[in-house]
């Protein structure tokens, strides 16, 4: 169970995965081990799975989106979608519903790139059709927790 304090460090954690246990204990006014223990037990549960950064992937040349919508046959889904997944150009790969059966989020450096992938998808047996879209302009991307946290403290 995430208690009050679990959801605090998540926040702190979510805005910088680099601040100390030392730190997030003199924020709260709690030893240090008892710090150490609410984070691993996060980690032990799946609800911290890693630690990163964000990169900005247009400074790095890959100023392409592509949202890319497949129908598979329905017994090979995972089959296909696990294929899929393991191209590096490919971040998400999602189940949905809808007209379609998976979603794809994927970036590229130019077009040929795109062209590429997408002739590829086109070479596996099971996939029946795919429908692309670019992304002309990015309003909102997050992978912060920081705003449903808040959400939710607002419930309470």
């Amino acid at each position: 169970m995430v208690d009050k304090l679990d959801l605090s460090i998540l926040e702190i954690l979510s805005k910088d995965g680099r601040e100390t246990k030392s730190s997030i204990s003199d924020t709260f006014g709690r030893s240090p081990n008892t710090i150490k223990k609410h984070i691993e037990d996060l980690e032990d549960n799946g609800i911290i799975k890693n630690y990163g950064v964000q990169i900005d992937f247009e400074k790095l040349g890959y100023d392409i989106i592509a949202v890319i919508e497949m129908t598979i046959e329905k017994s090979k889904m995972i089959e296909v979608e696990g294929n899929i997944s393991q191209d590096p150009h490919i971040f998400a790969v999602y189940d949905i519903t809808g007209e379609y059966d998976a979603l794809l989020i994927a970036r590229f450096k130019n077009r040929s790139e795109l062209n590429a992938l997408i002739k590829k998808i086109h070479t596996y047996q099971y996939v029946q059709r795919t429908n692309t879209h670019l992304v002309l302009n990015i309003i909102k991307e997050e992978n912060s927790f920081n705003k449903l946290i808040e959400l939710d403290k607002q419930k309470d």
